[in-house]
């Protein structure tokens, strides 16, 4: 089963909504498209959005690094020997870890697919139905609390919102989404290494005294400040995941020897793909640690992925794969279903179950 091509495009999907963030709108998703072919006709797709503010990658680099330097080294070697063909990839440049999880997603994709197996069944799993949270844009608390009286009518119980610019339009926000949804709803918010470590636990602590009742906080403090991780970590009310600070099963082994955080917060595209999220995910397991998996503003083929990891492995118990929620229309044929509500769906489809996409854009 040799490789014998491999082929990447780009697809844009429109929003329901912009995606507002503190720092940036956006009104669509993008994302680079991978198809691993194979002389015995099994395809492979893979994915990987251009996230360049936390990432570095955008859709040319992606693209550049497949066609300058993964396809040439890959291109005639057997796709059947999936570890060999991820040593190959890993070996094939550093860094650019979006464009390496592409690749690992759709080899991962081939190797279900030459057993006719979903990938969640070779992981161990049982195909149960996964729920995920929803992100609910940074705009006025009134605009926002009627987005999150939303998401409740659509059947979410898990909302996340980002903070960390102006702790006191923060307070605010969070005042208007519990007020609108009530005590029956988990909230949890992302700091984007917005405070100092002493900020970090005094506003935690008033918006926990407050009634807020947070359920997770994500990377509170900048990346690289262990130390003050750890701080916030053994001071705060509000459990916490580190997410810019883990992207290795190295750097999962260091956040959780010195208790930086409660758990870590694996991305694909951060890591490197199913195999390094894998990596981490047995490190936790060992550490007794809890494991939440996101995403970024990824689409319905990368975050499959991740969904599948979800539902195979029980010491995930927080997810954040809303992507695909978020988009106006689903433009991939196959995969989980994901039907506007909190529960995403499997299916026993080989590998990830994609079929096609017919928007897709190929590159030249």
């Amino acid at each position: 089963m040799k490789i014998t091509g491999i082929k990447t495009g780009v697809l844009r999907t429109p929003l329901k909504v912009p995606f507002k963030t503190a720092v940036r709108t956006v009104d669509e998703m993008t994302d680079v498209i991978v198809r691993i072919d194979t002389d015995c006709g099994i395809s492979g797709w893979g994915s990987a959005p251009p996230t360049g503010k936390v990432t570095g990658d955008t859709v040319g680099s992606i693209r550049g690094a497949i066609d300058e330097m993964i396809r040439p080294v890959m291109t005639g070697i057997d796709a059947s020997d999936l570890e060999q063909c991820l040593d190959i990839l890993d070996a094939s440049l550093i860094r650019n870890t979006s464009a390496k999880a592409s690749i690992d997603i759709a080899l991962h994709d081939i190797w279900a697919r030459s057993v006719k197996q979903p990938v969640w069944r070779l992981f161990g799993g049982s195909g149960k139905a996964v729920e995920t949270d929803v992100t609910i844009s940074v705009n006025s608390p009134e605009e926002m609390a009627e987005d999150s009286r939303r998401a409740f009518k659509d059947g979410f119980r898990i909302i996340k919102t980002k903070v960390g610019i102006d702790p006191e339009i923060d307070f605010l926000r969070l005042k208007a989404i519990r007020d609108a949804v009530g005590s029956g709803v988990k909230i949890r918010i992302d700091a984007n290494q917005g405070w100092k470590p002493n900020e970090a636990v005094r506003i935690l602590n008033r918006m926990q005294d407050a009634g807020f009742d947070l359920e997770l906080v994500e990377q509170p403090v900048k990346a690289g400040d262990l130390d003050g991780l750890a701080h916030v970590t053994a001071n705060s009310p509000v459990p916490v995941a580190a997410d810019e600070s883990c992207w290795s099963a190295r750097d999962a082994m260091e956040i959780l020897r010195r208790r930086a955080a409660d758990m870590v917060n694996i991305k694909l595209m951060k890591c490197g793909g199913i195999r390094n999220a894998r990596q981490i995910i047995a490190l936790s397991q060992a550490m007794g640690a809890e494991v939440m998996i996101g995403c970024m503003l990824e689409g319905k083929v990368s975050c499959a992925a991740a969904v599948h990891l979800a539902s195979a492995y029980s010491c995930i118990t927080r997810v954040d794969l809303d992507g695909p929620v978020l988009c106006s229309t689903d433009p991939v044929k196959g995969g989980p279903i994901f039907d506007g509500g909190p529960r995403i769906l499997l299916t026993e489809d080989p590998g990830f179950g994609v079929e096609e996409i017919p928007g897709l854009q190929w590159f030249n």
